[in-house]
C-alpha cells in the first residue's frame, strides 16, 4: 500500500480559504497534519466589504476532524499580516498556497481605473506580498512551497476578463521568477490553473460542467505539488473535473530574416514573404531558462558570422520507423539475413544505411524558393524543371537511429550550362546536443534556368567525381528494383510527382514516372556495404556520386566495384538499356569497428 503523504511539523498558509478551492486546500492540509492557517477577508466577489465568519467556519472543520487550525481576516494586500498570523502561533511558514481572489468582469470599453486595480491588488499584488513576508522564514529553514494561482483566463484569455487575464498571467511570470530565486534554498514555486465550480464561476458556465468542477477534485493536486517528495519547481498544471495536466509555453524554430551579419536592414515585404516559417510551430519547444532561449539566439548569429548559414534552416525528426521504411525503399530485403540489422529495430545491432542522412541535407536543398532565389534571374522554379545532380555525404559523428536534427546550409555555387543551372548547396547536420553528424553537399539541375552569362565552371570546395580505374571491375552485384519502388521510397519524404504521376513525368519529357536518384545511390551503396564492410555501416566515411540516368522501378541494376587502398569505386548501370544510372561513385572507408 502506498505511503500516505504526511505534513507533521509543517505549517501551510491558505489564503481565500473561506470557501471553495482555498477551503478544500485548507481541509486536506489539517487532515494530513499541517497546522493551518486559514484566511480569508470574508468579502463579496467584487472585493467589497468583510467578516470573520468563512474563515471561523473552515477552522471550525479542522478542528472537528482532529486538525490544528487558526483564521486569519487580512486583505492579502497586507501580506505581512497574514504570514505573521503564521509565525505567531506556529513559529514558522512552509507552505504558502495564494488562492484569494475577486472577480470584476467588464469589457475592456467599460473597465473602469478601480475594476484594474482591485483585481491586480488582490491578485497580483497580493500574492506577491505574501510571498515576499513568507520568504526569509522558508529560506532560512532552507524549505518553502508556494503555489500561484492563475487562470484559463490568463493563458487564453477571455471575454469581459482583461483586467484577470492580465493579472492572472502576470503571476506565471512571477511564478517563474521566484522558482528561479528559491532552487538554491529548496524553496518551490509552481502555478495552479484551476477551473472549479464555485461562487465566483457560477453563471459563467454551462451546467452539465459546472456540476463536475468539483474543487475537491484539484485540491490533492496542490497538496502533493507542496510536498517535500514533489520535485517540480516552476511547473504550470492545469487541472479540473478530476483531469490533470502540465501547460508551458513553447517557441517555434523560427527562421533567420537576413543573409549575414553584415545585412542591417531587413524589409517588411521579405518578412511577408517567409512569415509561414516564422508562424511555423511544427517543431516548437519548451525552453526552460533566459539562458537557453538567448543561447539558440547566440547560435544563430554565430552562423550569419561564420558565413553558414543563408536564411537556410530546417529541423529533421526521425524514428526507428522512418530508419527501417528508408532501407525498405532501397531494396533492403528480409530475404538477405544481412539486412535484418536495417529492418528489425529490435536487433541487436540495428544500424542506418549511410544514405539516409542524405535526406535532412537534400529536403532543404530541393525548396523551390531557395532554388529561385540562387538563380541571377530570381525565376520561379517549378518541381519539373528540377533534377538532382550531384550528391556528397561526409559522416563526422555517430549516426543514432532516433533523434531531432538541425540542419544548416546555405547556396554555395551557381553554374551556367546553357540549357539550364546548377546551384550547389552545402548543409551540416546536428543532433540535439549540437553535435555535427554529417555534411552535404547536394547539386541540382534546373532545367531551363540557364544562359545568364554566368561561370561554367565550380568554383574550389565543390567535390569532383572520381572516375574508376581502367580494369575490369573487381567485384559485381546486381539487384532487381520492384516495380514500386519510387512509391515506396517516396514516402522517405521526397514527394516530387516526377517520381508517381505519369502525366507529370510526359511533361518533364520523360515516358513514365522515374526512380529518385537517391534511391539508385541507396541501392549502390548497399552493394558497397555488403561486398566489403560485411553490411558494417560504421565503416562509411563518405560517399560522393553524379545521377547519370534515369532508372524506371522494376529495372535491374548492376553495381561494378573497384577498390584501391580505403576507397572503393562504383559505377551502376541499368542491366536492360545498358545505360548509366549513377556514375564517377566512390564510397571513401575507415577503419570502422572492426577490420577491413
Amino acid at each position: 500500500m502506498t505511503e500516505q503523504l504526511r505534513f507533521d511539523g509543517r505549517v501551510a498558509v491558505v489564503t481565500g480559504a473561506g470557501s471553495g478551492l482555498g477551503r478544500e486546500y485548507a481541509l486536506l492540509f489539517g487532515s494530513r497534519g499541517a497546522k493551518v492557517v486559514v484566511n480569508d477577508l470574508g468579502g463579496s466577489t467584487q472585493g467589497e466589504g468583510a467578516s470573520k465568519r468563512a474563515a471561523d467556519v473552515v477552522v471550525e472543520e479542522i478542528r472537528a476532524h482532529g486538525g490544528t487550525a487558526v483564521a486569519d481576516y487580512n486583505s492579502v494586500v497586507d501580506g505581512g499580516k497574514v504570514i505573521d498570523t503564521a509565525v505567531k502561533h506556529f513559529g514558522r511558514v512552509d507552505i504558502l498556497v495564494n488562492n484569494a481572489g475577486i472577480l470584476r468582469d467588464r469589457s475592456i470599453a467599460k473597465t473602469t481605473d478601480q475594476d484594474w486595480d482591485l483585481i491586480h491588488a488582490v491578485h497580483l499584488k497580493g500574492s506577491f506580498k505574501c510571498t515576499q513576508a513568507a520568504w526569509p522564514y522558508m529560506r532560512r529553514q532552507n524549505f518553502g512551497r508556494i503555489i500561484m494561482t492563475a487562470s484559463n483566463s490568463g493563458i487564453y484569455g477571455n471575454f469581459g476578463q482583461a483586467n484577470y487575464s492580465a493579472a492572472k498571467l502576470g503571476l506565471a511570470g512571477l511564478a517563474n521568477s521566484i522558482a528561479i530565486e528559491g532552487k538554491k534554498n529548496n524553496i518551490h514555486c509552481n502555478v495552479i490553473i484551476p477551473t472549479a465550480a464555485s461562487r465566483m464561476t457560477k453563471g459563467l458556465m454551462p451546467d452539465i460542467l459546472f456540476n463536475e468542477l468539483k474543487p475537491h477534485l484539484i485540491a490533492p493536486v496542490v497538496v502533493y505539488l507542496c510536498h517535500e517528495s514533489c520535485e517540480d519547481n516552476g511547473s504550470f498544471i492545469e487541472s479540473s473535473a478530476g483531469w490533470a495536466t502540465k501547460v508551458h509555453f513553447v517557441r517555434g524554430k523560427g527562421t533567420v530574416l537576413r543573409t549575414s551579419i553584415d545585412q542591417k536592414t531587413i524589409s517588411p515585404e521579405y518578412v511577408k514573404s517567409v512569415w509561414s516559417k516564422v508562424t511555423d510551430m511544427t517543431n516548437a519547444k519548451h525552453m526552460d531558462s533566459m539562458n537557453e532561449a538567448s543561447g539558440y539566439l547566440i547560435k544563430v548569429l554565430e552562423n550569419l558570422k561564420a558565413g553558414r548559414t543563408s536564411v537556410i534552416e530546417e529541423t529533421f525528426q526521425y524514428t526507428s520507423r522512418e530508419v527501417i521504411l528508408y532501407a525498405l525503399g532501397v531494396g533492403a530485403s528480409i530475404k538477405n539475413p544481412n539486412d535484418l540489422k536495417f529492418l528489425y529495430e529490435n536487433h541487436a545491432d540495428f544500424s542506418i544505411i549511410p544514405t539516409f542522412f542524405v535526406l535532412p541535407g537534400i529536403f532543404m536543398t530541393m525548396q523551390k524558393s531557395i532554388l529561385g532565389a540562387a538563380l541571377p534571374t530570381s525565376g520561379k522554379v517549378e518541381l519539373s524543371q528540377i533534377l538532382h545532380g550531384e550528391q556528397y555525404l561526409e559522416i563526422c559523428g555517430n549516426l543514432p537511429t532516433s533523434g531531432t536534427l538541425t540542419t544548416t546550409g546555405k547556396v554555395f555555387d551557381v553554374m551556367d550550362k546553357g540549357s539550364g543551372a546548377v546551384v550547389v548547396v552545402n548543409s551540416e547536420t546536428f543532433d540535439e546536443s549540437g553535435q555535427l553528424l554529417v555534411k552535404n553537399q547536394s547539386s541540382v539541375f534546373v532545367v531551363g534556368a540557364g544562359k545568364f552569362g554566368g561561370k561554367k565552371s565550380p568554383i574550389e570546395g565543390v567535390i569532383p567525381i572520381k572516375n574508376p580505374p581502367k580494369r575490369k571491375a573487381d567485384a559485381v552485384i546486381h539487384y532487381k528494383t520492384s516495380e514500386d519502388q519510387a512509391a515506396l521510397f517516396r514516402l522517405c519524404g521526397d514527394f516530387n510527382p516526377l517520381h508517381i504521376d505519369p502525366d507529370f513525368a510526359k511533361n518533364a519529357g520523360l515516358k513514365e514516372p522515374i526512380m529518385h536518384g537517391l534511391c539508385s545511390l541507396g541501392f549502390s551503396v548497399r552493394a558497397v556495404l555488403a561486398q566489403y564492410t560485411n553490411n558494417n555501416p560504421s565503416f562509411v566515411k563518405a560517399i560522393k556520386a553524379r545521377f547519370s540516368g534515369p532508372v524506371i522501378p522494376g529495372q535491374t541494376l548492376k553495381i561494378d566495384m573497384w577498390k584501391e587502398g580505403k576507397r572503393i569505386f562504383f559505377n551502376t548501370t541499368v542491366v536492360e538499356t545498358g545505360k548509366e544510372a549513377v556514375s564517377g561513385g566512390y564510397v571513401d572507408l575507415n577503419g570502422g569497428s572492426g577490420k577491413l
